[in-house]
């Protein structure tokens, strides 16, 4: 891989990375507020291509007239002593012109001899210093970012990684509204550590996908995130009262209830999975940001 394929390699990722940063592509690798250095990121990506581009291509050109200037030198030079070197060439044939042709038969098949040494030594040292042709496996990660749009973690993760909740720090007063619409981990951490004391009777609304553990016992979930989606983690609410017959995992609901002091443990870390008693669930669109940044905020 040469400096021109180096460059664009890097310039393809850059507008790739820009491409993601700039829809919302970018959400599902990283959380929202990382939008600004990863735009920065493929700015700085692009112009280092550009750059490279540019320093090679002057590379070339200075290379090229150095050739040029040494040539025009050489027949300069030939053409002031040319002459006169042919006249004494001349001579020297006249007066020896045998014992100068035996002579240089030995040194022209000596010299000619070490001349194709040194050429196929040249010729092993240029394939000892060949670039490695894996370098090019670089440009798989490039396809996978252009060609490759993975959806946001699902059930799947869900169910096979134990509940990410935390106690909350402090309970803020709840603002007016009914339903009241709460962030999933927030209810979670009332739930869970506070017994529903600051969730009192009132109807709360919460969106999250769906996920099923073995026995067929649904759960709400959010994934939630530090950084990206590479640590993600669930957590878990349980669905009790009127849920619809039919539910399919993954699939994005948006439930109103109220507390109860239902729960369960976590059968993967032993965590606690509070529930909601729902009173009404609509199926509902993905939303715009499909993890939830709330618990780390």
């Amino acid at each position: 891989m040469n400096r021109q394929a180096q460059a664009a390699v890097l310039f393809l990722v850059g507008a790739a990375v820009l491409h993601a940063g700039s829809t919302d592509l970018y959400l599902r690798y990283v959380k929202a507020g990382l939008q600004p250095l990863l735009l920065g990121a493929g700015v700085v990506l692009i112009v280092a291509a550009l750059a490279t581009v540019w320093y090679e291509v002057r590379g070339a050109r200075a290379a090229k007239g150095s050739r040029g200037e040494g040539g025009h030198g050489g027949d300069l030079e030939g053409g002031r002593y040319g002459d006169g070197q042919a006249h004494g060439d001349r001579d020297e044939d006249r007066l020896g012109h045998r014992d100068g042709q035996e002579h240089g038969d030995r040194l022209g098949h000596r010299d000619g001899q070490a001349h194709g040494d040194r050429h196929e030594d040249g010729e092993e040292q240029g394939h000892v210093h060949r670039e490695p042709r894996i370098s090019w496996l670089l440009i798989l990660p490039l396809l996978a970012l252009i060609l490759v749009a993975p959806p946001a973690l699902g059930s799947y993760s869900a169910m096979r990684t134990g509940t990410a909740l935390q106690a909350p720090f402090a309970y803020p007063a709840l603002p007016a509204g009914d339903p009241l619409p709460l962030s999933l981990v927030d209810y979670a951490g009332r739930a869970a550590y506070d017994h529903g004391r600051s969730l009192g009777d009132r109807r709360i609304k919460i969106t999250g996908f769906v996920a099923l553990d073995r026995a067929g016992t649904p759960y709400l979930v959010r994934m939630a995130l530090n950084c990206c989606a590479a640590d993600a983690q669930p957590v878990k609410i349980g669905l009790t009262g009127r849920i619809p017959p039919v539910l399919q995992p993954d699939t994005w609901l948006e439930v109103t209830g109220t507390y109860t002091g239902e729960r369960t443990k976590d059968p993967v870390n032993g965590g606690i999975i509070p529930f909601l008693d729902v009173s009404l669930a609509r199926p509902v669109a993905t939303p715009h940001d499909p993890y939830d940044e709330s618990w780390n905020n």
